[in-house]
């Protein structure tokens, strides 16, 4: 199939490789032309608009937010803008509120489009190790007609439903993200500053009932202090607001939430915007008074990295 792809930050170069190495024929454009370069050498040809792109059957988008989907989509030389054919379905992978959603949907409809919601769970090593999970909501013809794509980016794919019900599954999803990472980051201080080192701390969790992939996956982060950035503060702050946003709609009381969203935004106030969330654990120990080194340590991620 021809399949047109919109951005190529981390998440998305990871994603279109998988559709490229399963010989899919990609058209890709990123907003930063360079970071789309990795995939001219996986046989991708590179578009200079999202206007170019509006010929194609399928066109996947991966965005770092609202404005960056609303821009592509409608704005100048934007997929549904002008005259012209535009694409059967667009599937979007961001974490964008649902009402965004709603409004891409209904931009969509107007121009004769089906649009699928496809947020996904995951870091590029999980995409990679196929790992990825993705929740998806829309017409069913036309997620029938994608599932098979849906299927090479990813590990697992679940059909939420018509509609945005897909959004609100994500925006749970990441509130869950930043809670568990703080409640790893505090039973890790507590033991480290009880004499435990912290990869014999996460080695135990790890093989307990409560070892997870997650916790896994971030165990390098935290032995070794690795924070190179799979998904920022900012990014977790923004899915935070939307998570409160939605409890307040729905009248759901989120007190553990909220306090979480108080810890992410004290990351973000003090400069933290270009490290992986998990430098949470930098901010529990210095709240702890314990002056953290890298434990140097080798460490399973459990994505055979």
């Amino acid at each position: 199939m021809d399949i047109g792809w919109i951005g190529t930050g981390r998440m998305g170069t990871a994603m279109a490789e998988r559709l490229a190495d399963a010989g899919a024929a990609l058209t890709v454009w990123n907003r930063t032309l360079a970071k789309a370069e990795p995939l001219r050498d996986r046989g991708a040809a590179l578009a200079g608009s999202p206007a170019e792109l509006r010929g194609k059957p399928v066109v996947f988008t991966m965005l770092s937010d609202d404005a960056a989907l609303e821009a592509v989509l409608t704005g100048d030389d934007g997929l549904l803008t002008g005259i012209g054919p535009v694409p059967d379905v667009v599937v979007d992978c961001s974490t964008v509120s649902p009402e965004t959603s709603a409004a891409a949907r209904r931009a969509c409809a107007d121009r004769g489009a089906a649009f699928l919601a496809a947020p996904v769970s995951g870091n590029p090593g999980a995409v990679r190790s196929g790992r990825l999970a993705i929740a998806v909501s829309g017409p069913r013809d036309a997620y029938d007609r994608v599932a098979p794509l849906l299927a090479r980016i990813g590990g697992s794919v679940s059909y939420m439903g018509d509609g945005d019900s897909a959004r609100l599954v994500k925006i749970a999803h990441n509130l869950l993200l930043g809670v568990l990472t703080q409640g790893l980051a505090e039973i890790t201080v507590l033991a480290e500053k009880g004499g435990v080192p912290r990869h014999a701390v996460l080695e135990f969790l790890n093989s307990s009932v409560l070892g997870s992939v997650f916790t896994r996956y971030k165990t390098p982060a935290f032995v070794n202090l690795d924070f190179t950035p799979t998904f920022t503060p900012p990014l977790l702050n923004k899915d935070f607001d939307l998570g409160l946003s939605a409890a307040r709609t729905l009248d759901v009381p989120m007190p553990v939430v909220e306090l979480t969203a108080r810890l992410v935004r004290s990351l973000v106030d003090a400069g933290h915007v270009d490290e992986d969330f998990a430098v949470l654990l930098a901010q529990q120990a210095a709240a702890a008074g314990v002056e953290l080194a890298p434990e140097n340590a080798t460490v399973d991620d459990g994505l055979g990295s």
